[in-house]
């Protein structure tokens, strides 16, 4: 009987490759045509695959990078995998506890190790060594499909217990366990072929533990140095540890307060923590008895607006009198808005905000003097002023929010002295379990879904096509100024997930199946059969959630 052959179209060449052939040996052949290494492929248009499996019919292949965004996941999921195998290599499986990925740190993931180690500049030494020389060696991430109970199994002799409590809620009845060697794992996403994918990174001690360092994706083979932003880590690494007190560390452990506990507590000690916090913000502000500008910045979906109402509740309580304002309200007109390099407005750049006007204003604020302050109509794209005049008294206080406000460019004609800043962030101290994060960015999105939907009507479609942008404007506008902050603020709820799941599910469900935003519709959709859900009837109504999901009792 003749081999079946297929007709495999690749940049809009076709040629014949038996039937059983896999992708991997296809990607060997035409890689010489790629600057970054190949990864991953897309069979068609939308079935993303890893490069084991193998050609069975008439396809057009596409093929993934290390420059891609999905590509680029996969060889940061990749690399931690290697990692943990290398540090039970380097230190004995008797001796580990448990190896933990916590969460973004720089361009890498800050990890710690328990058990019987020591963790020491010699230690990751020895564990780096072992990553490259399974690197030189391309060991093959090997993935076999077992049956659920199966892997509950081996998660319980293997000591993986998050595992075991996370697939305990899980109503499938395969799972995917990856092996290097002897060495198994559950990994949520697609992986690397083989660890040969997988040379560059750097590791560094910091704070207890340590950073393994990757690179950007803009630079695939060039592993940046380790930058610390020590505010961020604080801030984050207590997150981790609230989790930890909470005994709420991972969505397994999530699932069982949800099905064995007592969720209405959980959520109040949850609302309750992040009150304190933000007493504790507003007591720093009126102790220094000179700040007349709290300036409050953070990315998309941080819950800004109602941090900034309840941190005006607190500071009244201080005795103080919050007066908000948006810098949004200064925007030149449309106009004048510089656009992007692809012709449209970009109202995210620095220039798009009038600050000789802002500064203007807020120094006669300063000085005593009334001003009548701006409102930006969005819809004439020009600015109208309020009727009636704003004068500073003696216990006034701004409470001014923008994507800015850290930018010292901003505020550069206001004294320093006069300034307190905050930063915000929904930074996710849940992860899915011990080795597989859940990122920050993931947090916002489903956030920003929810309430673009709620808010603007907008499709799930709409906001993900965007999120790209969004995403880009933080890291040239937010992000660098992070560390200006006096304090960051996580608003993150650990149990918020649970909640967002019965809004944002029937968003991603409408995403069209023919569309670009279907494949990560469809990891959101996959996502969250993580999660048993929980209704919103136990979220006060001036949670920070209530910002997304409605019902809150600010006008947001």
């Amino acid at each position: 009987m003749a081999e079946k052959l297929c007709r495999v179209t690749i940049g809009g060449e076709t040629r014949e490759y038996r039937a059983g052939t896999t992708y991997r040996e296809i990607a060997e052949e035409v890689q010489p045509r790629y600057e970054h290494q190949i990864v991953l492929v897309f069979e068609g248009e939308y079935h993303l695959q890893e490069l084991a499996k193998t050609v069975q019919e008439d396809c057009e292949l596409t093929f993934v990078t290390t420059a891609d965004p999905i590509g680029h996941a996969a060889y940061k999921r990749s690399m931690c995998f290697l990692l943990v195998k290398a540090v039970h290599d380097v230190a004995g499986h008797d001796r580990i506890e448990r190896v933990r990925i916590h969460f973004s740190l720089d361009k890498g993931y800050y990890c710690t190790v328990e058990g019987d180690v020591k963790l020491t500049e010699e230690f990751l030494d020895k564990v780096s060594k072992r990553m490259h020389e399974l690197s030189d060696a391309k060991i093959p991430l090997k993935k076999r499909s077992v049956h659920t109970d199966d892997a509950l199994e081996l998660f319980h002799r293997h000591g993986m217990y998050d595992k075991e409590r996370l697939f305990e809620y899980r109503r499938v009845s395969k799972v995917n366990i990856y092996s290097i060697n002897e060495f198994e794992d559950y990994f949520y996403g697609y992986m690397v072929p083989d660890a040969g994918c997988l040379k560059y990174f750097s590791l560094h001690l910091y704070g207890g533990g340590f950073v393994i360092q990757m690179p950007a994706k803009e630079r695939p083979e060039e592993v940046p140095d380790f930058c610390a932003s020590p505010k961020l880590f604080r801030v984050l690494k207590e997150s981790v540890q609230w989790g930890d007190c909470q005994e709420i560390d991972t969505v397994g452990a999530l699932n069982d307060m949800i099905t064995r506990g007592d969720m209405r507590e959980v959520v109040l000690v949850q609302e309750a923590h992040q009150e304190r916090q933000i007493g504790e913000i507003a007591k720093q502000i009126s102790e220094r008895g000179n700040i007349r500008f709290v300036l409050v910045a953070g990315p998309s979906s941080s819950g800004k607006t109602t941090f900034s109402h309840r941190l005006s509740i607190q500071l009244r309580v201080n005795g103080l009198k919050p007066h908000p304002i948006a810098v949004d309200n200064y925007f030149v007109d449309r106009e004048h808005t510089p656009r992007d390099s692809e012709g449209n407005y970009d109202f995210e750049c620095l220039e798009a905000i009038d600050i000789e006007k802002f500064n203007e204003d807020m120094q006669a604020l300063l000085n005593g003097e009334s001003v009548y302050l701006p409102v930006f109509d969005f819809k004439t794209g020009k600015r109208k002023y309020e009727s009636r005049p704003k004068r500073l008294g003696e216990n006034d206080i701004l409470v001014i929010e923008g994507i800015h406000c850290l930018n010292p460019k901003l505020t550069e004609y206001m004294d320093d002295a006069n300034k307190f800043k905050i930063y915000i962030s929904a930074l996710t101290q849940l992860n899915i379990d011990e080795h597989n994060r859940i990122p920050s960015t993931d947090g916002r999105l489903i956030r920003r879904l929810v309430r673009d939907a709620r808010t603007r009507g907008a499709s799930a479609s709409k906001t993900i096509s965007m999120w790209p942008s969004v995403r880009r404007g933080e890291e040239r506008n937010i992000f660098p100024f992070q560390e200006e902050a006096d304090v960051m603020f996580n608003s993150s709820l650990l149990y918020e997930l649970a909640v967002l799941k019965q809004y944002v599910e029937p968003l991603l469900f409408g995403v069209d199946k023919d569309t670009e935003e279907y494949l990560e519709a469809k990891r959101l959709l996959k996502f969250f059969d993580y999660f048993v859900g929980i209704g919103s009837e136990y979220v006060p109504t001036n949670s920070l959630l209530r910002e997304f999901i409605g019902g809150g009792c600010f006008r947001v």
